[in-house]
């Protein structure tokens, strides 16, 4: 049986709403590529993901980079205490990496649009878009690529391990972690965000 004209309208509003659904969860992310390892360096970073957490110092200096920063987060996250969690998780987890957090705030922006349950057409998932291959390579079984701490976690980690591979060059850093090593736009379109949006002053 043929559906009335009323129902054909409706059955295409409701496709339009899902297409606009998908498009809202979708990430604009690549694909991090899956690159053989070296038993020392898979043992390195799977000791990095499952290190016990320290604590930071409460200081001035965090208080300050708090107050900068939170704005800017709340307008992307609407949530207060979900924003506040997330800045002192995004600190916490770039400092222990060794990165600086306004350049994880601008990869998340970039990669996600700050959507905790972003999901790429590749499969990479979360804030900062991580691949699942990573939880098999480096961590544990169960991990959960959607909880924040998690997802920041991993993403550090890889992050610094591009960083590492590319002797500090941030540029193919960033083209490593999306996948598109060798391409400008990704690393330019991070770097951008990071100066017009992250940097003190932005």
């Amino acid at each position: 049986m043929s559906a009335s004209r009323p129902e054909r309208r409706f059955l295409a509003a409701a496709a339009i709403a899902l297409v606009a659904l998908a498009g809202a969860c979708a990430a604009w992310a690549g694909a991090q590529k899956r690159e053989p390892l070296s038993a020392a360096i898979q043992a390195t970073l799977a000791k990095a993901v499952t290190d016990r957490e320290r604590t930071l110092p409460d200081d001035h200096e965090a208080r300050a980079w708090m107050r900068a920063m939170y704005d800017r987060v709340h307008r992307r996250v609407r949530d207060e205490r979900i924003a506040r969690d997330l800045l002192e998780m995004v600190r916490y987890e770039a400092l222990r990496a060794g990165l600086d957090p306004r350049l994880v705030l601008a990869v998340i922006d970039v990669e996600s649009g700050f959507r905790k349950y972003a999901v790429s057409s590749a499969g990479a998932r979360g804030y900062m878009q991580v691949m699942p291959f990573w939880v098999r390579e480096i961590g544990m079984p169960g991990q959960n690529l959607f909880h924040p701490r998690t997802n920041l976690r991993y993403g550090c980690v890889i992050l610094r391990h591009y960083l590492r591979i590319e002797d500090g060059n941030l540029h193919n850093a960033l083209g490593r972690y999306n996948g598109s090593l060798g391409r400008p736009e990704y690393p330019e379109r991070v770097l951008r965000a990071l100066r017009e949006r992250w940097s003190p002053g932005a």
